[in-house]
């Protein structure tokens, strides 16, 4: 198991991941209100690449029941793939042309993917949350992912329209 070579336990690799995931989200959250007020991107925006891709790749160093991919891992390598477009965006690109829309679509991509799993598993570990969608498959689950969609669609559409960093 890679984690024991890594010198670590399912539950320490587990509250590690998370962290991340949460660094990930709070930096992505500074980024989009970066992205919506014109600004440079700054210091924010290294934080939110680096632990949206250490996040997503760790999620494929969970044990899993069969040789199939899981939805989780699933959703981390479209993450990937998302990140890679941010990244060649951004340092290949600088933002210029084509490659600012396409840096700021992948970098809301990211954040929302990174905000659907935590939504996901506020309603798996949240009792109350739980019980109001025992399988994930109830109307609350499906309005609540609902919102987080809509919500990022909107300000992917204002953040195209804002974000114009200057050219070289």
């Amino acid at each position: 198991m890679i984690l024991a070579v890594l010198g670590l336990s399912l539950p320490a690799f587990t509250l590690l991941h998370v962290l991340l995931s949460v660094v990930g989200v709070a930096a992505g959250l500074i980024v989009m209100e970066r992205l919506l007020r014109n600004r440079a991107l700054g210091l924010s925006n290294t934080i939110f690449l680096i632990a949206t891709i250490l996040t997503s790749a760790g999620g494929f160093l969970f044990p899993s029941n069969g040789p199939e991919f899981t939805p989780g891992q699933t959703l981390a390598a479209i993450s990937l793939a998302v990140l890679a477009v941010a990244v060649v965006a951004l340092y290949v690109g600088n933002l210029i042309g084509a490659w600012r829309w396409l840096y700021v679509v992948a970098a809301l991509m990211a954040l929302y993917f990174n905000v659907f799993v935590g939504v996901v598993q506020a309603f798996t570990k949240v009792g109350r949350l739980r019980m109001l969608a025992p399988t994930r498959t109830e109307p609350p689950f499906a309005l609540t992912q609902g919102a987080v969609l809509l919500f990022f669609l909107i300000v992917a559409v204002i953040a195209l329209r804002r974000f114009r960093p200057p050219t070289a």
